[in-house]
């Protein structure tokens, strides 16, 4: 059995300012999520990791760098969503440009394109999907943290529960919180723990 730790980056000035969207923007960690990220080391402090990977933006890297201190793997399929016209504002001003593009978003992200150029929902969880099909042949067992982002890791944890991908929002992840679950050999998912702190 594998245990998979999900953990959300710590905070970004973008998190701070009305939750503008970062997307693929490379924004570093504030002084808070750098202090978060430090808190999550703390609790994880009993756990011992066999693999720990990473999106390529440094927000992710850096979260999983000082949560666990050891060696991270930076995987391009964990970064976060392409959020197209959306990246670098906040959901009331983009709304406020073309209300049409976050309607068809909400009602059916799966075929939609964020931001009316980003990605599709189902671009989003196929990518994240073959990671984690890939982490399951590579390690069949033991504790692998991965840092990636709140679009992704939302939408993943809604398609593997099985969930209409329009729901993914009801999933909620704080920065720097970890979703806990466990992939078996044949790759049945369940679902520990979410948004916690351990």
């Amino acid at each position: 059995m594998l245990n998979i730790f999900l953990l959300r980056h710590g905070q970004t000035a973008w998190n701070a300012d009305n939750n503008r969207y970062c997307g693929r923007s490379d924004i570093s960690l504030t002084a808070r999520g750098i202090q978060q990220a430090e808190a999550v080391k703390a609790q994880l402090r009993h756990i011992t990791f066999d693999g720990v990977y990473s999106s390529p933006l440094e927000r992710a890297f850096m979260t999983a760098n000082i949560a666990t201190g050891v060696h991270v793997k930076k995987d391009n399929r964990l970064i976060e969503a392409d959020f197209g016209e959306w990246e670098q504002k906040t959901k009331e001003e983009f709304i406020a440009e073309d209300p049409s593009l976050w309607h068809n978003w909400m009602a059916d992200p799966a075929s939609h394109r964020a931001g009316g150029t980003g990605e599709t929902g189902m671009e989003i969880v196929t990518r994240v999907d073959d990671f984690f099909n890939e982490l399951r042949r590579k390690h069949t067992s033991g504790n692998i943290l991965v840092a990636a982002h709140n679009g992704v890791n939302r939408l993943y944890l809604a398609y593997k529960l099985g969930m209409p991908l329009r729901n993914y929002r009801m999933l909620v992840q704080d920065n720097a919180s970890i979703t806990m679950f466990t992939l078996a050999a044949d790759g049945a998912f369940t679902l520990e723990h979410l948004n916690s702190k351990f």
